[in-house]
């Protein structure tokens, strides 16, 4: 049996912890921006953790 294949839009949207979680960046960041507010913009900068009811979805989608 073929190896499975990572999927390419998630390896590039996920990064893995030492600890085993999955990390994202927040959306609504890349275009659009002078409607947004100096606060909104600063909040969506940092980086968060993937929500554990979609993490099945995204670790599926990152195995290999």
């Amino acid at each position: 049996m073929p190896k499975m294949k990572t999927k390419s839009s998630a390896k590039k949207r996920f990064t893995l912890t030492g600890t085993g979680k999955i990390k994202r960046k927040h959306a609504f960041k890349s275009h659009i921006l002078t409607k947004k507010t100096k606060k909104q913009k600063r909040n969506l900068t940092h980086d968060t953790m993937v929500d554990p009811a979609d993490e099945k979805n995204v670790r599926a989608m990152l195995r290999k």
